[in-house]
């Protein structure tokens, strides 16, 4: 039997449509109609009536070998939420200075649901990197980032009391097993938490040395951003040559 999306309110034609395209979302590659069936829990033919309306809209493109992938108005769409942000001006510049100044991948996570999503990402120039992208949504309880949000949102958890002190958190291991990430929190007008700030890489360029300076290096920079977005950053968390 077909599974229907469960909706208070709202059109059921509709959130099938959105089901199907986070079939895509989720998917590394093409998919195939039956891989949609069995991923999305939908007809056939309900999938191919879905398929045409957003085929002709531009959501969803079918290949030549009659496989079905994401099309290019998702892209549109994704570049709208990142716009909606009004971050890249001041944001931008803070990740790239802290790439250079670390040598190591610099990104901005926005909470997303119950997930984190990579909103920007700039990456240094060098051969062994982690493999994420601008866009992908990952756990909020795993990783630094997650780590950092989870302590900031209303329902913090106990156990992240000592984030939410100090403002950062630093996993090695937690989401990649080769992957480390140190990260803190960056603040709109009003305490708004806007996402957090995190340096991350090969796990074993981050020495208790070498992360203690990113710590260093992340709460200057999510000082200078707060400030620039209309937030106020708690001057006890800098180091001290910068308080």
């Amino acid at each position: 039997m077909e599974q229907r999306p469960q909706r208070a309110g709202g059109v059921a034609a509709v959130d099938r449509a959105f089901s199907l395209l986070a079939v895509f979302a989720a998917a590394e590659g093409t998919l195939s109609l039956a891989e949609l069936a069995r991923a999305s829990g939908l007809y056939k033919s309900t999938i191919l009536r879905l398929l045409a309306s957003l085929i002709r809209a531009g959501y969803v493109r079918q290949h030549g070998d009659g496989r079905y992938g994401a099309g290019s108005q998702v892209m549109q769409l994704a570049r709208a939420y990142q716009r909606s942000f009004q971050l890249d001006d001041v944001l931008l510049p803070v990740l790239r200075r802290l790439c250079r100044a670390s040598g190591e991948t610099a990104s901005l996570f926005v909470p997303d649901g119950d997930a984190r999503l990579c909103l920007r990402r700039i990456e240094p120039d060098r051969s062994i990197r982690i493999a994420l992208h601008e866009g992908d949504r990952l756990p909020l309880g795993r990783g630094s980032a997650g780590r950092v949000l989870s302590a900031f949102a209303a329902d913090a958890p106990t156990t992240l009391a000592s984030v939410r002190e100090r403002g950062w958190a630093a996993t090695r291991g937690e989401r990649d097993p080769d992957a480390a990430s140190v990260s803190t929190v960056v603040f709109g007008e009003h305490g708004h938490v806007v996402g957090a700030i995190a340096l991350s890489g090969p796990r074993e360029r981050f020495t208790d040395t070498r992360v203690e300076e990113f710590v260093a290096l992340l709460l200057e920079a999510a000082a200078d951003l707060t400030l620039a977005l209309g937030g106020d950053f708690p001057r006890e968390w800098l180091p001290q040559k910068a308080a």
